[in-house]
């Protein structure tokens, strides 16, 4: 009688949103609420992927508009993917407008390839039927969208 060993697939879950007509996830560990837009305060001379800031429970949070920095074409989302603030190394509370949030799914590793760019904020490519999720890492997102003093926060008074 031969033992077989049980392989164990190692599954993650992650939050699949829209932008524009793809479909996109990120970690669900890294996400921490989703909210809906609200009245966003401009912040002068920010670089072009930073809409503004809103006042979330008292943080005030910064708006990204991640189309920007991804080349994608469109309005701003209508919903708020907010990430949590220990992802960042200076602490700042982050949000990404998306056009809408899909649904929490789990993904098994062996699903996902690997991206055909070498770009470090995208961690791979999930096929669905006939179509692909691009998987995107929000920690090191800043360094294809900007540097870190574009994203930084306004100082508190």
């Amino acid at each position: 009688m031969s033992q077989e060993t049980a392989q164990t697939t190692e599954t993650e879950q992650v939050l699949e949103f829209c932008l524009g007509d793809e479909t996109y996830c990120v970690s669900i560990e890294y996400v921490t609420e989703i909210v809906d837009m609200g009245e966003l305060t401009p912040i002068p001379n920010s670089p072009p992927h930073v809409e503004g800031v809103i006042d979330l429970r008292g943080n005030t949070t910064s708006i990204i508009d991640p189309k920007v920095g991804l080349g994608i074409g469109g309005e701003l989302g209508d919903r708020i993917v907010i990430f949590d603030s220990e992802i960042f190394e200076d602490d700042r509370s982050v949000g990404w407008a998306v056009d809408s949030v899909e649904e929490v799914s789990d993904i098994a590793s062996e699903d996902v390839d690997e991206s055909p760019v070498e770009k470090d904020h995208i961690r791979g490519l999930i096929k669905r039927d006939e179509e692909f999720v691009v998987w995107i890492d929000p920690q090191t997102v800043n360094n294809e969208f900007g540097t870190e003093e574009d994203l930084a926060m306004p100082e508190s008074q």
